[in-house]
């Protein structure tokens, strides 16, 4: 059965996407630097089921940085609706 997306999160998925161009990143890759840019983070679990899969996962390591702008937008797109 296909997974139902709600316009509402599809947006959302579409402004993140959109920021993580901007960083040089994919959206995947911007998620993972997300999350390991808290100092609480120890690791993030990743799921890979290729070698590709597998670098594009590690390249998010290129770019940890966030500016505030950044943080900003990510926040007040999660928080809506």
């Amino acid at each position: 059965m296909p997974m139902d997306i709600s316009d509402l999160k599809s947006k959302k998925i579409v402004e993140l996407n959109e920021i993580a161009k901007g960083r040089g990143q994919s959206l995947a890759q911007m998620a993972l630097a997300w999350v390991l840019r808290k100092p609480a983070v120890t690791s993030a679990l990743i799921g890979a089921s290729s070698v590709k899969q597998l670098e594009d996962n590690f390249a998010a390591l290129n770019n940890l940085n966030f500016s505030e702008d950044e943080l900003n937008k990510i926040e007040s797109i999660l928080k809506s609706g």
